[in-house]
């Protein structure tokens, strides 16, 4: 099901009882400088699917520390600088098998509407430890990633911050 990640038609489904919730992640295009090329770090999920290191904000947490701890977390990668330019990404999607199972038992919606918020971040580590969450890493040049992520919006994401890097760099 494709819905516009908009509040109004969240309160509006709330308001009929649907099972909805507004859910904010933060994450990182994390990426570290080889010498000739910046590469990429895109994390494969259980589902197949490739992606950013990215999680839910914690009570009391800045945009900052929630990406921080998830990619930590996520990667092990604890170093990093993380630069001042922040991409959006929303989706909708309806949870399923155990995430569905967990949600439910947790009394959270089942019916997530997303806003995921993505800051390039330069790392020097290349080792990876990855957590239960993910199945693979890669770390891959900008064109490679850019084919590799299998998302629409997760693409617009590196491309901006891609560009936001080029004209830094041309600074």
């Amino acid at each position: 099901m494709k819905l516009p990640v908009v509040k109004p038609l969240y309160v509006f489904l709330h308001w009929l009882g649907a099972p909805v919730i507004w859910e904010k992640s933060v994450g990182a295009v994390l990426f570290r400088e080889t010498g000739a090329e910046r590469e990429y770090l895109l994390l494969r999920y259980p589902s197949g699917h490739y992606e950013f290191p990215r999680g839910h904000v914690e009570e009391g947490e800045t945009e900052e520390e929630t990406l921080r701890r998830e990619v930590a977390e996520e990667t092990g990668i604890q170093e990093m600088n993380v630069y001042p330019f922040r991409t959006e990404n929303r989706f909708f999607y309806v949870a399923h098998g155990s995430e569905k199972m967990r949600r439910e038992r947790e009394k959270r919606g089942t019916w997530i509407f997303k806003r995921a918020f993505f800051y390039p971040a330069e790392t020097t580590e290349k080792d990876v430890q990855l957590s239960h969450e993910h199945r693979e890493w890669l770390w891959l040049p900008f064109v490679e990633a850019r084919e590799k992520v299998t998302f629409a919006n997760a693409r617009k994401v590196l491309e901006r911050s891609e560009a936001y890097l080029q004209k830094r760099k041309r600074r």
